[in-house]
């Protein structure tokens, strides 16, 4: 269940790459996650929580911008891998399975990277327009983050 989990919060990641370790901070900080005693016990800080909060709402601002690159461009796509797969690694150390949670958020994160960019373009393209399109994603990756960390409670 926890490779599940971490899988889909990879998923998550890909759709919006900080809004998924702002949902570890937070599920962390909450008591959530049980990262006390292991290496991502730094989740759990206010600090943590606050440095992800901004970092996944300037990522929601921004990408509503014109000008934002697509998220296949290699740094978007390595950013969102990344992400997935250190929120995955924090899922999974709440089990001891940091390497397994790993491997699965970055998995996740590909899916959702390039399942997300896929489903973003046909709900621009039935809207007619991108913006829509985009708080539907931001809607799905805000909700799921926050149940998939409730279920690892």
């Amino acid at each position: 269940m926890l490779y599940i989990l971490a899988l889909l919060i990879g998923v998550v990641a890909g759709l919006r790459a900080m809004t998924a370790p702002a949902a570890v901070a937070w599920g962390s900080y909450l008591g959530w996650l049980p990262v006390a005693g292991t290496w991502a016990s730094f989740m759990g800080h206010w600090a943590a929580v606050g440095i992800f909060t901004i970092l996944a709402i300037v990522e929601l601002v921004t990408d509503q911008l014109p000008s934002t690159p697509s998220r296949k461009v290699p740094q978007q796509f390595g950013a969102r891998i990344i992400a997935g797969a250190f929120s995955g690694a924090v899922i999974g150390a709440t089990g001891g399975a940091t390497i397994g949670g790993l491997i699965a958020g970055a998995i996740g994160a590909a899916i959702g990277t390039l399942g997300g960019a896929e489903a973003r373009g046909r709900l621009a393209a039935s809207f007619g327009k991108d913006p829509p399109a985009a708080f539907i994603e931001d809607a799905v990756a805000i909700i799921g983050g926050l149940l998939i960390v409730a279920a690892v409670a």
